[in-house]
């Protein structure tokens, strides 16, 4: 939270724009029903009730644009500060560790954590501050603007779509364990290879070069076969999902269009048009948090990472009374 705290009235800004996008997104479905209905029938297309209704979407998609463009921009400014100062506090930590902590860790797994991890952690950031926050925002709106619409299929669709939520919550268990030993084993394959490369002269005077080929070739087969579960189990999210969602929206249809023959004009066609584009923008962000969900793992293992760094115990400094040696000869006497 120190890190977030100094772009507060950013971020507050940004989710604003963010409410501003979502509002007008739900509220277009309403319009296009509203010109469904006009033009719905033979040679009954009333022009003088569809300008007004077609000039009020372009500015609603005008608006949508522009506040969407706004969020993304303070939402990419505010990311980006956030991991420099990060990056700065990871960088100016190793000048006061003490020695100690720097031969008890490769070098390369220290690299790891200041360039991969945090770029991890930017990757993180950016999908949940843009996509979790809009996301949840209009599952909520979503569902009040079906409830307006009608009751009975509003239920049909809260009541489907939490299955989502469970498969991904299922899944994402799985997978930030696995997520973890990538970083770990990402960590030690970039220390060998740091190592190597940096001291190659000495691995070829000692004739070491057939060993560390057998250890980056077990590092290599460590990572691939983490790396591996952890894609796997993660991508099983999105197409779980979309699959309950595709069930969601299917019901919807047969649901809506059964209203329509049976509801004597209570429940129009325009209404169904509206209806189905709400059910797929309802399950739009169940998909897409799956997503975010599975990057967010990868981060939380690689802030772990990091803030691990950030928060080791410092190297001692000197007291006030210490002697400084001013001039050092290298000559030592009893």
């Amino acid at each position: 939270m120190r890190y977030a705290s100094p772009y507060v009235p950013m971020f507050i800004l940004s989710m604003v724009f963010a409410v501003i996008t979502v509002a007008t997104t739900l509220y277009a479905p309403i319009l296009i029903g509203r010109a469904v209905d006009v033009m719905i029938g033979k040679d009954n297309v009333d022009l003088d009730k569809l300008t007004p209704i077609v000039i009020e979407l372009v500015v609603v998609v005008a608006v949508t644009a522009l506040s969407q463009w706004l969020m993304s921009l303070l939402t990419n400014k505010i990311t980006f500060n956030v991991v420099r100062d990060i990056r700065n506090d990871a960088f100016c930590k190793l000048d006061r560790l003490p020695l100690s902590h720097i031969d008890s860790h490769p070098h390369g797994d220290i690299i790891s954590r200041i360039i991969t991890d945090i770029d991890q952690i930017s990757d993180g950031l950016l999908m949940g501050f843009a996509q979790l926050f809009t996301g949840i925002c209009t599952i909520f709106g979503t569902i009040i603007f079906m409830l307006r619409i009608n009751l009975k299929i509003s239920l049909i669709v809260i009541l489907l779509t939490p299955l989502s939520l469970f498969v991904a919550r299922f899944i994402a268990k799985n997978t930030f364990m696995l997520f973890h030993k990538q970083s770990e084993a990402r960590g030690e394959m970039t220390s060998l290879v740091e190592e190597v490369t940096g001291d190659l002269k000495t691995v070829q005077a000692f004739g070491y070069e057939e060993e560390a080929e057998e250890r980056f070739e077990v590092y290599n087969k460590r990572l691939q076969q983490v790396g591996v579960k952890a894609i796997f189990f993660s991508s099983l999210t999105n197409p779980c999902t979309r699959f309950v969602n595709g069930l969601v929206y299917t019901s919807v249809g047969i649901f809506g269009a059964l209203a329509v023959m049976n509801g004597a004009g209570t429940f129009t066609v325009g209404n169904l048009s509206s209806f189905l584009t709400y059910a797929n923008q309802y399950t739009k962000p169940f998909n897409e948090i799956s997503g975010v969900i599975t990057e967010l793992q990868s981060a939380l293992a690689s802030a772990g990472r990091v803030f691990d760094l950030i928060d080791e115990k410092e190297e001692i400094p000197d007291s006030k009374d210490a002697v400084v040696l001013s001039e050092v000869d290298g000559s030592v006497e009893a």
